[in-house]
């Protein structure tokens, strides 16, 4: 059973690291790294995913990218992607929408793992544009079909490594049933 979700004070970032690292830094030879001014995906190696500050959500949303991105991308700067920085346009910004769709399901999926809230991000304070409704149901969509499809290997293992570490399923498997059937308020 999931605990409550929103309890900051069990969340730390170097919690992340930590497990992020015996995870992964031996199989794929990369790192988390946190305290950066913007989060960066730097091939190595070994190489680095850097999330901003020390925000919580901004290292389980770098690591969703990075569990989406192939071999090839990971051998490219940022993955290789497009990014428009804070003030995108109406058309960039539906752009951005299609694209963060698999990595913020899986940012939902690890937050679930975490005991961590959700909240989709649109990364476009500065143009006034939330996440639109069409993008949260995509998420949303997105999550169920991981659910019942199954996640790739790695991400898997970091699902692994954060209901270990916080308890908050008594697996993977049970995780992803249990989010299966849950609808939670996403903001």
């Amino acid at each position: 059973m999931l605990t409550d979700v929103g309890d900051t004070s069990r969340h730390d970032c170097r919690d992340l690291i930590q497990l992020f690292d015996q995870t992964f830094s031996e199989s794929h030879a990369t790192r988390l790294c946190g305290g950066a001014e913007e989060p960066l995906y730097a091939p190595g190696p070994p190489h680095r995913i850097w999330f901003t500050r020390n925000y919580y959500a901004s290292a389980l949303h770098e690591v969703a990218h990075w569990c989406v991105a192939g071999p090839q991308r990971r051998q490219q700067e940022d993955y290789g992607y497009w990014y428009a920085p804070d003030g995108r346009t109406e058309a960039q910004q539906v752009a951005f929408e299609r694209v963060e769709v698999r990595p913020q399901a899986l940012e939902w999926l690890f937050s679930r793992a975490a005991g961590w809230r959700f909240r989709p991000s649109a990364d476009n304070l500065a143009a006034g544009l939330g996440p639109s409704e069409s993008f949260k149901r995509a998420i949303h969509q997105q999550v169920h079909c991981f659910c019942r499809e199954g996640v790739s290997r790695r991400v898997h293992a970091f699902l692994a490594a954060l209901v270990a570490f916080y308890g908050t399923a008594e697996s993977v498997e049970s995780l992803l049933v249990e989010t299966r059937f849950a609808w939670e308020d996403v903001a």
